[in-house]
């Protein structure tokens, strides 16, 4: 019996594990159970290999170790936890290692540890990997729903991974693999859930199907009954199988190493049923190659090579990556479509060569014998994934680099935009064959990408993210050991070691990005023992969190993140705000954001000593550096940066939504811009303070006396002021008051009368355009992805009656038209607008113009600018000639927005768009408006002015005769032409079709129909003309209209 036993208390606080001691029998009021999770395999061996004479000791620590003396061996181990020990660790809800074991690895990694991930491997496990000779090949596989399985010999043994140091019931089954001459390997497994509680789903829900090379399929309908299964011969085409994946439901797909994919799938009688999935019958199925190759979507060759394939389970798509294309299918319940098979060969080719090679002065001799092999395929954050190595034979020395190819999927044809990142993994380059490198893709790892063999990993980036992952190469080298598979588990890269079972990379805390002091006191305040026990609690206490301790923990979250551990910072985020919480929780998420950002830029200066006893003793920030004002300043803005970044890298800024400012609801992601546009403010003013003392320090003894604030005697007005970020736009109304001061008290003839007025002017200009341009030249940072998520009316800080009275004054004063033109956008006064224009005209309509050309948001605002720019011009003292020229301009641009303005209302209905709030929309959206399925009420002018629309359309960055043949279908789509089945004269059969009207207003406007109209060849190969295509005389029809129309012009 080999087990840490545990004495206690009958009924009280017993451990989980149920197994009882054989002395229990006998004891009345103690019981003895085992006590943690399952002993480690070394020691398990000692103890069975030990003879009964052996000595043998061990010791228990208090801290959770335990150590065995065993001959000449000790073996040192951490006991799992139980339910009286110390609670789990804050971080096993993402999945983070909790056993503290680490792999030898470790010691040669500068950026990461390798720790062992989840409890102790199965017993039916241990044994397999004992009782295998070295030579065996032994393969793993890892399921990102928290399963493993491992194919050994003719055994397969799947079992649920314990995220935890103690699985209170680990499910562990052990199946027969299919007969076969080759040896079976993890790739040709897969479990398919039938529940929708995914990684929670009961093993009777739980399906598994494994096949062998040649192709013998077995499938278990339950993993509960491993004895109860059926076999299927599953038609290859004589090639050997390579990969089986699982799809929704219980189908699965099988592919073969030569690009022969066949679906797998139960019926109703529980019978496995076969069908090919049908290549090339997409999309752009039929298309001439001539054609199909504009898109980059030739036939299928036949000697291609299958080197991965993917499962989309969130858009239901399957992709395919062989030596020469990328395949896309959609696949339901009963069918599966081909969208597109990219032809990668090329694009990809010269991308990476340019990428190592492009800086050579031979370029273009070189990049004639650059070969490139594609191994694996994943699906990352920003689009597919492609690992790819390339070599050059005539290299010296000859290395094979590893490259990460990042392209969007956006539908067919795919985009040519492509991110190539090459690693630092560049081996020598050996043969072809020994290219095997694959690699995985934590979801919520940002850009972070893990490269394996059997003897390492190579932690890289992607190279399409914000920050940069250190890259480091992790040997797995060590003597009988290496790397059996790999896989995501809990967001986590976890891999299958021969020794040591399952690992995972974590990155190992750095220096901060952080300035050093603010890095030492934002640790010392999370780092305190009522923050440590609110870390410390389990899953149920985190639900009912305090709100400042949820501001504390997101505060260590963030710390972790400066420090480049962003897993870490992940999944204490994810335990306080899970992302499936609901609204509630999401507006408690917004007040504990503000929070966060407030704390950031009110910060108190503790570094400086003259601060010490001014620092309330509850405050938890961020200490900066400096001793100087402007520099405090400017740290608080790279802080507010690095925030705004963790906010994104984490998932929660697009979960943002409103919060309380002012006492009117305002969208948090616009408070946070403020925040920064109050300390580019801060910052200018600072600059002023340094230039002007006395008139920025008389209004700031203003601001402080008006709130009431004490000013220590260690510190100056302005070290107090300028600490407070968030209230800086209290000094405008102050400045006001001090000017009326020095007004009265000066004589208006006087210097000084002038320079107050002059000096005040430059410094709110100054700030108010500091505001405005960071958040003008900031927007993307503080962007809502949601386009269509309503938000309550934006309201600028900026905003204050007061303040703006007094600066129009100057600005009047001053005949400063680009100020009062801001001030007027920013109340929303048009009638001061008008007045303004009407004084200075000449200067109204530049600055007008000029807002007009930068507005690339709204709509409305657009034209209303463009319309005052020309109303402007009219009333300028600009020559004629000029101003008929401004003028036309003006004009051309308004013609353009008319096409948004004339939208049918029915659409707009449709599509949720306001006509005072829509946003401005490009050449390219208008057309898809036009000719979208939703403008049920379209006619021959929706089209024409789509039509009309490709004339804006940058003909660089689209395939201006593939949009205008997109146009063509849809208007022919519009009629159902079976009511000219029959009719003997096509052109009278088809008078009335919006088609034709569209051709008689392109002829009426004298447009050659020869030079314009797409070929009638491509439109009747487009897929879209499907369904007409059935009926043959729509056909003959459209052919005789296009002779006949094209003939009128001759």
């Amino acid at each position: 019996m080999n087990y840490i036993l545990l004495i206690c208390y009958k009924y009280r606080g017993t451990p989980t594990r149920a197994a009882q001691y054989p002395a229990t029998n006998e004891a009345v009021n103690y019981d003895v159970k085992t006590f943690g999770s399952s002993l480690p395999v070394k020691v398990m061996e000692a103890l069975t290999m030990a003879e009964a004479e052996d000595q043998l000791t061990v010791r228990i620590d208090e801290r959770g170790w335990a150590w065995l003396v065993c001959g000449e061996k000790l073996i040192i181990w951490k006991i799992g936890q139980t339910a009286v020990a110390k609670p789990v660790s804050f971080r096993i809800v993402r999945g983070t290692p909790t056993r503290a074991a680490q792999y030898p690895a470790t010691n040669e990694a500068v950026n990461y540890d390798v720790k062992t991930f989840g409890s102790s491997l199965p017993v039916k496990v241990m044994e397999a990997l004992t009782m295998a000779e070295a030579e065996d090949q032994l393969t793993v596989r890892i399921d990102e729903r928290g399963w493993a399985w491992l194919v050994c010999g003719e055994k397969l043994i799947i079992w649920k991974i314990g995220q935890t140091a103690v699985a209170k019931f680990s499910v562990c089954k052990e199946l027969q693999l299919p007969p076969s001459e080759f040896s079976c390997l993890a790739d040709l497994v897969a479990i398919s859930c039938q529940s929708s509680a995914g990684d929670v789903a009961p093993v009777q829900a739980i399906s598994v199907m494994a096949v062998s090379r040649e192709g013998t399929a077995r499938y278990w309908p339950s993993l509960a009954h491993e004895g109860s299964y059926s076999d299927t011969a599953v038609d290859l085409c004589g090639n050997l199988s390579n990969f089986l994946i699982a799809l929704k439901g219980s189908g699965f797909v099988l592919s073969s190493s030569k690009n022969h994919l066949v679906r797998l799938g139960p019926d109703s009688s529980g019978k496995l049923q076969q069908r090919t999935l049908q290549q090339g019958q997409g999309v752009l199925s039929g298309i001439g190659r001539r054609v199909s190759s504009l898109f980059g979507m030739l036939a299928t060759p036949t000697d291609v090579t299958l080197h991965s394939m993917l499962w989309d389970k969130e858009k239901d798509c399957l992709y395919t990556l062989t030596s020469s294309n990328v395949n896309k299918w959609e696949v339901d319940e009963n069918s599966e479509r081909q969208v597109f098979s990219w032809d990668i060969s090329r694009i990809l080719k010269e991308n990476i060569s340019d990428a190592i090679w492009g800086s050579e002065s031979n370029y273009e001799e070189i990049k004639a014998g650059v070969n490139v092999k594609y191994l694996d395929l994943q699906l990352g954050q920003d689009g597919l994934v492609i690992l790819a190595a390339a070599w050059h034979p005539r290299d010296t020395p000859c290395v094979a680099y590893y490259s990460l190819v990042t392209v969007e999927d956006q539908g067919s044809p795919m985009s040519d935009e492509l991110s190539v990142e090459v690693t630092k993994y560049n081996p020598p380059f050996q043969s072809e064959e020994l290219l095997n490198c694959q690699f995985v893709l934590p979801r919520f790892s940002g850009q972070a990408a893990y490269l394996f063999n059997e003897e390492l990993v190579f932690a890289c980036s992607t190279g399409t993210g914000r920050g940069a992952v250190p890259e480091e190469k992790i040997p797995f080298s060590f003597p009988g050991d290496r790397l059996l598979g790999a896989g995501c588990c809990a967001d986590l890269p976890v891999f299958f070691s021969r020794n040591s079972g399952l690992l995972a990379v974590v990155a190992r805390e750095s220096a901060s990005i952080l300035p050093e002091d603010m890095e030492d006191s934002l640790s010392s305040s999370v780092t305190g023992a009522a923050v440590e026990a609110t870390l410390l609690e389990s899953s149920s206490r985190m639900e009912t969190i305090a709100q400042e301790d949820k501001t504390t923990i997101l505060k260590a979250a963030f710390l972790r993140f400066c420090r480049r551990d962003i897993l870490g910072a992940q999944s204490m985020v994810d335990e306080i705000f899970p992302p499936d919480s609901d609204l509630d929780a999401d507006t408690e998420l917004d007040r504990t954001v503000t929070q966060v950002s407030v704390d950031l830029v009110d910060d108190y200066p503790s570094s400086d000593p003259r601060w010490a006893e001014s620092v309330p003793d509850e405050t938890v920030g961020f200490s900066h550096t400096s001793l100087i004002l402007l520099h405090q300043l400017e740290d608080k803005m790279k802080a507010h940066c690095f925030f705004i970044d963790f906010l994104h890298q984490v998932g929660l800024f697009e979960r943002l939504g409103t919060a309380q400012v002012r006492g009117i609801p305002q969208a948090t992601r616009l408070l946070l811009c403020e925040h920064g546009e109050k300390l580019s403010a801060a910052i200018v003013l600072k600059n002023h303070h340094s230039k002007l003392p006395d008139l920025v320090n008389a209004g700031i003894l203003i601001a402080l006396n008006k709130k009431g604030t004490d000013i220590p005697l260690s510190l100056t007005p302005a070290d107090v002021f300028f600490r407070e970020v968030s209230q800086i736009d209290s000094i405008f109304e102050c400045f006001l008051v001090e000017e009326e001061r020095v007004l009265k008290e000066v004589h208006v003839e006087t210097v000084e009368w002038a320079q107050i007025v002059v000096d005040l002017n430059n410094i709110i200009k100054d700030m108010l355009q500091a505001a405005g341009q960071y958040r003008q030249t900031q927007a993307s940072r503080y962007q809502n992805a949601d386009s269509s998520k309503k938000e309550p009316e934006y309201i600028p800080w900026t905003v204050s009656l007061g303040q703006y009275q007094w600066a129009a004054a100057l600005a009047e004063k001053y005949c400063d038209f680009d100020i009062l033109v801001q001030l007027c956008e920013q109340t929303d006064n048009q009638s001061r607008l008008q007045r303004y224009m009407t004084k200075f005209a000449d200067q109204a309509h530049k600055t007008l113009y000029a807002l007009a050309n930068t507005e690339t948001r709204y709509f409305a605002k657009k034209k209303t600018l463009l319309s005052l720019s020309k109303l402007a011009a009219l009333a300028s003292d600009f020559p004629e000639d000029l101003v008929q020229e401004k003028v036309e301009e003006i004009a051309e641009q308004e013609c353009f927005l008319l096409h948004q303005e004339t939208l049918p209302k029915q659409l707009l209905d449709e599509k949720q768009l306001i006509p005072d709030t829509m946003p401005l929309l490009t050449a390219h959206n208008l057309i898809n408006l036009y000719i979208c399925d939703e403008n049920r009420r379209a006619n021959e002018y929706d089209f024409k002015k789509a039509l009309d629309l490709l004339e804006y359309i940058d003909q660089e960055e689209v395939d201006i005769e593939a949009l205008k043949c997109d146009i063509f279908c849809k208007a022919l789509q519009r009629d159902d032409w079976s009511s000219s089945d029959g009719n003997d004269d096509p052109i009278e059969a088809a008078k009335d079709s919006i088609f034709i009207k569209i051709l008689q207003k392109l002829i009426k406007e004298g447009i050659s129909l020869k030079e314009y109209l797409p070929d009638v060849k491509d439109l009747l190969q487009s897929e879209e003309l499907e369904r007409l295509l059935a009926k043959s005389y729509f056909e003959f029809v459209l052919r005789a209209n296009y002779e006949h129309y094209q003939e009128l012009q001759m």
